[in-house]
């Protein structure tokens, strides 16, 4: 239903594509999406009563965090928003509405999925920046475990920079040593907070003691089998890089990146063979397929870069990480269609796909029937 035309061309196009993307949102979750215009104001869609404020304030939230964000009105309506974008500009939205008391139809953990797949479906359509919108997500994550690690300072009888530093590095060294890179992220995390929290005012001081970080994380990188030509021709460069930086965000990042080359280099060489580590990200895939998995996970599982970790992947197991995390979701969906009696929607989010209409599709594709087709088939040869 179209309320009124759009005056913007850009989102006019827009227009055509929300069409499809609402369709198939209806058909998948039974609610309707809305579109709005820059200012919140209805373009498209059955509205349930007029929230235009509401509107805009979830579109604005889901640009700033960079995901689908809920609010409830005075009025009792529950109500999500993904930004429609040209470049970094808002010039819409896509709003799904419903009153509180409908809610208890769909549980929080469904009502996350529908969320969820809004924002797929806006950016399968190019209707939204989603590089900006990664960007925000990651910018909130940090700043959550910077507010945490601050916390967590507090806590602590750090008396001086050197007492965070002393305190952290046993930890810091054995991540690295081993190669768990989510670990040493978290120190390095703590690490920082705790420098930029004790030496406020003192940037040469920071930088000494950044710079002293470095060289025992590069000295823990090749005792665990990392180049060590490789490692001082980078750290050459960056050292470089670091007088220039000036930022605590810039600082952050560069010491981020510092880490990141590290774990690399020690990957690059390590003396395992690429079966074991890949049977660690198979054994992970396994054990979170009802979850979301993404490549750059499980690379980290296998202790490998997202890049290297898809060669050496399609390598050992000859095809693609996706294609194999699609065809182990489909044998675990064939499983549950013979020998439970979950409906087929509650089957599709118990293999980790995001709406029954995708999940049928590539369950038709991997086994040449539909899901429904496939457990009659079966039970009819059990009979």
């Amino acid at each position: 239903m179209l309320n009124k035309t759009p005056n913007n061309p850009i989102l006019e196009m827009a227009l055509a594509a929300y069409t499809a993307l609402a369709a198939s949102y209806t058909d998948s979750w039974g609610l309707t999406c809305l579109l709005v215009d820059a200012s919140g104001a209805l373009l498209a869609g059955q509205a349930t009563g007029e929230h235009t404020a509401f509107r805009l304030h979830a579109v604005e939230e889901a640009l700033r965090w960079g995901e689908p964000s809920l609010l409830l009105t005075p009025d009792g309506i529950i109500l999500w928003a993904v930004p429609v974008m040209y470049n970094g500009d808002i010039i819409g939205g896509l709003v799904v509405e419903r009153a509180e008391s409908d809610a208890p139809e769909l549980s929080p953990a469904v009502t996350r999925r529908a969320m969820a797949d809004l924002l797929t479906l806006a950016e399968n359509a190019n209707l939204t920046n989603a590089a900006l919108l990664e960007l925000r997500r990651r910018a909130a994550r940090l700043e959550s475990e910077r507010a945490e690690a601050i916390h967590d300072l507090k806590g602590q009888n750090y008396q001086s920079i050197r007492d965070v530093y002393l305190i952290e590095e046993p930890a810091l060294i054995s991540a690295i040593k081993r190669g768990d890179r989510a670990t040493a992220r978290e120190i390095l995390n703590r690490v920082l907070v705790g420098i930029y929290f004790l030496g406020q005012g003192r940037p040469m001081l920071l930088k000494s003691f950044l710079l002293e970080l470095v060289v025992t994380m590069s000295r823990c990188a090749v005792e665990a089998g990392a180049d060590p030509t490789e490692l001082l021709g980078a750290n050459y460069s960056s050292f470089t890089e670091l007088a220039y930086i000036e930022g605590e965000e810039d600082l952050c990042s560069w010491l981020v990146k510092m880490l990141e080359r590290m774990m690399d280099a020690i990957t690059a060489n390590n003396n395992y063979p690429s079966s074991i580590l890949i049977a660690a990200a198979l054994k992970y895939m396994q054990e979170h397929l009802s979850e979301e998995l993404t490549r750059d996970e499980v690379a980290t599982i296998a202790c490998l870069s997202p890049s290297h970790f898809s060669r050496v992947f399609k390598q050992t197991i000859g095809r693609p990480f996706t294609e194999l995390l699609a065809v182990m979701r489909v044998d675990k969906a064939r499983e549950l269609l013979v020998l439970s009696e979950k409906s087929l929607i509650q089957i599709c989010f118990d293999c980790g796909f995001k709406d029954q209409s995708y999940f049928t599709k590539v369950f038709q594709k991997i086994t040449g029937q539909t899901p429904g087709e496939y457990r009659r088939s079966q039970r009819n040869v059990l009979r």
